[in-house]
């Protein structure tokens, strides 16, 4: 889930006015928001745009990489220290790190991904209406593939999370509600926030492995929704 992280990094500096969500960045066209809503029309991995920006869902690990660079750019501080400084610190993450990639290249515990979540769930670096933003769907109504779970129309995404909306399959259960926002990741991991009808019956779920999503990917998309409306059956 190291591309929430990123995200989170980007949330606190547009607070702090180091980035703008409208800044040019990507490509031709391209901003910081859509570089983190998968709109910027940049591939998987390369940095030859495949889209025009704003006219697909393309799910990319370059425009996090290409996001990072111009935070880095603009405020004279790396990501994996933004991060650190913005986010990490203030929530005593003490065991969470960016080593690699913006991407994919964070490590973490469960423990510091509860601090994590509850943050989401009730903002204290954050603005409230901050998490309110970023969690809604950006450019709505475009379609593209969900990883895992092929092609969704549409495929809704917030800025650096994805958001559940209608969509089937799914790796969130049949419990969770439209406005779920979280994400899955490569390291067999999950992150996702439900706030439900109401925050007074919101709901945070975390599961960290250390095995590669490899030949274990199929058992996990279908296992998943059953844990997610089981810990939602527990929460009430």
């Amino acid at each position: 889930v190291t591309k929430v992280a990123t995200a989170l990094a980007v949330w606190v500096a547009t607070e702090e006015e180091a980035v703008g969500l409208d800044e040019p960045a990507g490509p031709e066209g391209s901003t910081v928001r859509h570089l983190l809503a998968h709109a910027s029309g940049l591939p998987f991995e390369g940095r030859d745009a495949i889209a025009a920006p704003g006219t697909r869902r393309i799910y990319s690990n370059t425009g996090f990489e290409v996001a990072a660079e111009h935070l880095a750019a603009a405020s004279g501080l790396s990501m994996a220290t933004y991060l650190h400084e913005g986010v990490c610190a203030p929530l005593d993450m003490a065991s969470t790190h960016l080593d690699a990639s913006p991407a994919w290249g964070a490590t973490s515990t469960v423990a510091d991904l509860i601090r994590f979540g509850q943050e989401l769930l009730a903002p204290t670096v954050f603005d409230p209406t901050t998490i309110d933003r970023v969690t809604s769907v950006a450019f709505a109504g475009l379609d593209g593939v969900l990883p895992g779970y092929g092609r969704q129309t549409p495929n809704a995404w917030g800025l650096g999370v994805e958001v559940r909306g209608n969509k089937s399959p799914h790796w969130t259960g049949d419990r969770n509600s439209a406005a779920t926002f979280g994400h899955f990741g490569g390291a067999g991991t999950l992150l996702w926030v439900d706030p439900g009808e109401s925050f007074d019956r919101a709901t945070a779920c975390i599961a960290l492995t250390d095995r590669p999503f490899d030949e274990w990917a199929a058992e996990a998309l279908q296992l998943w929704p059953a844990l997610s409306d089981a810990v939602l059956a527990e929460a009430g």
